[in-house]
């Protein structure tokens, strides 16, 4: 089991990589400022819905503060902020181990509004941005949204895949306990 967690930290910490040093090549620069490519993110909240929102609150935390300190230097905490609360309530209100693809996409969707909303109104506290939520909204949440519902349908078999042998493992070594 440990083999398998160890395995979906490495994939989180090489998604991380990919998210500043591939990515930017593929997308056009016109629309860097416009698309969050967070695919740590949505690959945590496969992790909320399929594994368990504690593990995904706690990976929220620590991979959101890697995006504070490396990508996004405004300030300390927003992003692990976000990430870790948008996790643990979409595992909150939604954990099902046999959601299906429509289910997971709409948690995706959901999830990815309120990350970014919660970012905006982070920011909106603290005087960082002046812009209103309606063309925060339309100018980079739902682009972002879309890139986001792409790359979940992209990386859905396999993270399900392997979240599912790491669920069936938790469940017998409770079992046995």
């Amino acid at each position: 089991m440990a083999g398998r967690k160890q395995l979906l930290i490495i994939l989180l910490f090489v998604l991380f990589i990919i998210e500043g040093t591939v990515v930017p090549w593929i997308i056009p620069d016109s629309w860097l400022p416009r698309i969050g490519h967070n695919f740590v993110f949505i690959a945590i909240l496969f992790v909320t819905v399929y594994y368990h929102r504690h593990s995904a609150l706690v990976l929220g935390i620590i991979f959101g503060l890697l995006h504070d300190v490396v990508y996004y230097g405004h300030m300390i905490g927003p992003y692990s902020f976000a990430m870790g609360l948008t996790a643990y309530l979409i595992g909150l209100f939604f954990k099902s181990p046999r959601a299906t693809m429509p289910v997971m996409m709409m948690m995706v969707i959901l999830g990815s509004l309120l990350f970014d909303s919660i970012l905006f109104f982070t920011y909106k506290l603290f005087r960082l941005n002046q812009e209103s939520y309606n063309w925060a909204l339309l100018e980079y949440m739902i682009p972002t949204v879309f890139i986001h519902f792409i790359f979940a349908l992209i990386i859905y078999v396999p993270l399900r895949k392997q979240l599912d042998r790491l669920t069936r493992r938790r469940v017998t070594k409770k079992d046995k306990v």
